[in-house]
């Protein structure tokens, strides 16, 4: 972690009280993973709302992941030499923005819209808060500081999106969105109160940072390993609402109970994540894919066994939350030169898998195969990540061999 973090021109001041920093900096997080992962949630309510099929109503998932994916070079390039905290401040305000939008959106393309531009900032406020994190940071504890960061997501999923949902469903789906807005203006307040001033790459330029980036394999083969291995958990949890419903015969009020499984292994995976970075970051990466492979054959098993299927869903996010930080702390690795592109990638990442697993199960369940075949495409989805992962390893090991045959 060294060689990323000393390549950042000047290290920001240590706040005085960093603890409240790494609040602020993770309610940001909160902000992000209440109205990201809500829309899953709501999904049913919401495609009613814009009068569309819940396969098409699955769109508006990508979208906003979509956002992401195209959010991050744009905002990272040109936000490097900015300030960090002004950065996150400018980030968050329109996160907040972009969810009134969504709350008073009339149609579903317009709904369709608002999604994709409240996904813009996503992962640019995490590629700067894990930078300012990491900076702030004990000796000895990037990791833990990292995953913290990580653990607003995380958390999110426990108290966030199982309460607006609840608030979705009574009150109608556009209030949950508000919620999110106000949430965000909670966190701007914060990171005005507690994050020190932090200053960006002076040096930096879009430039410098592309051309480095483009021209790291390692880089890109950790992303392509995320895009991939990532995508069976949002397969599963994009229409987690109709599985629990339609395959499994439970109620509609015992959604919320499986969403908050979803976040209870945000939580467990985002911890363990942080202490396994001390052990092996690549090894981390490895066994979480393959645990994540097995844990999708017993999710598509258990479906219509109702409350069976609870334990199952906490196992496919906190395999998926080890997976998370380790490609975030990967990222901040190997980046080089690109810090700032580099950590905010990640996102891009995960939420091209967010994408592409969540347009896989549309495509499976509108193909006849029911609400559960999403979980047959993530297991193959997880293979296809632990094979980048291996390629990414021979790559490293190929590399480093012919850079010793010539010194």
């Amino acid at each position: 972690m060294t060689s990323t973090l000393g390549a950042t021109p000047a290290a920001p001041p240590r706040a005085t009280h960093a603890g409240l920093a790494l609040l602020a900096l993770a309610m940001g997080g909160f902000a992000i993973g209440t109205t990201e992962f809500v829309t899953m949630g709501l999904l049913p309510q919401i495609a009613e709302g814009v009068d569309v099929s819940i396969p098409t109503g699955g769109h508006l998932i990508s979208a906003y992941a979509l956002g992401v994916v195209a959010g991050v070079p744009v905002l990272a390039l040109f936000g490097a030499r900015l300030p960090r905290r002004a950065l996150l401040i400018g980030l968050m305000a329109a996160y907040g923005l972009f969810n009134v939008l969504t709350a008073v959106a009339s149609s579903y393309h317009l709904v369709l819209v608002a999604r994709f531009l409240d996904g813009m900032p996503h992962g640019a406020y995490f590629g700067v808060a894990s930078l300012v994190a990491a900076s702030l940071a004990p000796p000895g504890r990037t990791g833990r500081w990292v995953a913290a960061v990580m653990l607003g997501l995380s958390f999110a999923n426990v108290l966030g999106v199982p309460a607006a949902t609840w608030l979705g469903q009574q009150a109608g789906w556009r209030a949950a969105y508000a919620a999110v807005a106000v949430i965000a203006a909670v966190t701007v307040a914060m990171i005005l109160a507690f994050v020190p001033s932090c200053p960006g790459d002076a040096e930096a330029t879009g430039r410098r940072e592309l051309s480095s980036f483009m021209r790291n394999g390692q880089a890109w083969l950790t992303l392509l390993a995320g895009a991939v291995g990532f995508g069976g958990l949002f397969a599963t949890y994009s229409y987690i609402a109709p599985i629990v419903t339609d395959v499994g015969d439970l109620g509609e009020g015992t959604v919320p109970v499986f969403v908050l499984a979803f976040g209870l292994g945000m939580v467990a995976g985002t911890w363990l994540a942080g202490e396994l970075a001390a052990w092996s970051v690549f090894g981390s990466l490895i066994w979480s894919g393959v645990g994540s492979a097995v844990v999708m054959l017993v999710f598509w098993l258990v479906a219509p066994y109702g409350w069976w299927l609870l334990p199952v869903v906490f196992s496919v996010t906190a395999l998926g939350s080890i997976l998370v930080v380790n490609l975030q702390l990967r990222l901040m690795d190997v980046s080089g030169d690109a810090a700032t592109l580099g950590a905010s990638m990640n996102h891009a990442s995960l939420n091209a898998a967010n994408a592409l697993g969540a347009w896989i199960g549309g495509v499976t369940i509108a193909a006849g195969y029911g609400y559960r075949s999403p979980a047959l495409a993530g297991f193959g989805l997880s293979l296809l990540g632990i094979a980048v992962l291996l390629w990414s390893a021979v790559a490293h090991r190929r590399g480093a061999t012919a850079e010793a045959s010539t010194s």
